[in-house]
């Protein structure tokens, strides 16, 4: 079938191409009854409007790109969906492109979106780069930027963030509280400011309780299950820690496949936390404490900040930093439960 374009369309109905275009845009001086015929003509005949196109005569796409290391973890999926939210209400809709946390990634995908792809950015930057300065070589010319979640803090630009430092510190203390004395730290890259951060809270708060910080209780890990699987259940059978801290939910899920494999009770040989914005988090065996990002108003606030930079309302020599609160949800996973053997 030849493919379908506006005029086609339009023949198809014995209508204009602006009423076509203008049923598409929902404007109000076209009727429901004319409105619905259209959708339904252009549905018949597979027909997609090219926002794009219509778009260059304004010079904008009326796109924004959304970039995050992954998609499986349940975080960025809220996020997306508080960016996606706030950028249909400002009529705009979103490109979502996935680096898995590869700088090269990184790197191609904003040099594509500055061909005019998009309008604006919207970044949580990938594991694997040192070198961050590709984004200052655009100079005036570079795409609005927010970071949120993950930055680059060598790159001035507006960005939303949680309270990392005092949230991990709290979830070391809790363990602490409940008897831990041996705390091992999972993170996947400690090199990038959210794992620097995150770790300092921890070392901290075994400072203040005296307990003596080890290097080798920092497991590195990485973006595979694989991996994963055999790096936590060697630090389990030999460093033998009786608390475990997680960076990122996926590596609490990897403790408790590995607990299950060594026959290792949680909570009685070894109590879990995790930050975590998983709605499944209470119906796990057991119950997992985590601590919670407001995952869903970090990307509303990031789009807000970014439509305040396309609409002229920011100055660019003043970035703004929003910092939210991360809340510790207590569950069964790190009860003070008595050890079963």
């Amino acid at each position: 079938m030849d493919s379908i374009n506006i005029k086609k369309l339009a023949q198809a109905l014995k209508l204009s191409t602006s009423t076509i275009s203008r049923a598409f845009r929902d404007n109000s001086d076209i009727s429901i009854a004319t409105k619905e015929r259209i959708l339904a003509k252009a549905k018949e005949l597979n027909y997609q409007p090219n926002h794009y196109a219509s778009n260059l005569r304004e010079q904008k796409s009326k796109t924004i790109a959304v970039i995050v290391p992954e998609l499986a973890n349940n975080y960025f999926s809220q996020a997306i969906h508080g960016i996606e939210r706030v950028a249909r209400e400002n009529g705009y809709h979103i490109l979502i492109y996935v680096t898995d946390d590869e700088y090269k990634k990184e790197v191609n995908f904003i040099r594509h979106l500055h061909n005019g792809r998009a309008d604006g950015i919207i970044m949580s930057v990938s594991g694997e780069g040192n070198d961050h300065n590709y984004l200052n070589k655009f100079g005036p010319k570079r795409l609005p930027l927010v970071f949120f979640d993950r930055i680059y803090e060598d790159i001035e630009t507006s960005r939303v963030i949680t309270n990392d430092y005092n949230s991990s510190f709290l979830a070391t203390e809790h363990l602490i509280e409940q008897g831990c004395k041996r705390i091992a730290y999972l993170v996947v890259n400690k090199s990038l400011s959210i794992g620097k951060t995150r770790m300092q809270g921890y070392i901290d708060a075994l400072g203040k309780h005296g307990i003596q910080y080890e290097e080798s209780l920092i497991v590195d890990c990485s973006n595979s299950y694989e991996e994963n699987s055999i790096t936590i259940k060697q630090a389990l059978t030999q460093l033998k820690p009786d608390g475990v801290f997680t960076s990122v939910e996926r590596l609490a899920f990897a403790t408790y496949y590995a607990c299950y494999d060594l026959n290792i009770s949680i909570p009685g040989d070894l109590k879990v936390i995790s930050f975590s914005s998983l709605e499944i988090a209470p119906l796990l065996n057991p119950s997992l404490t985590t601590i919670t990002q407001p995952a869903t108003e970090i990307g509303e606030q990031a789009a807000g900040l970014l439509f305040k930079m396309l609409d002229n309302k920011t100055d660019e020599n003043q970035p703004e930093e929003v910092i939210l609160e991360s809340k510790i949800i207590i569950r069964n996973s790190t009860s003070a439960a008595i050890k079963t053997h």
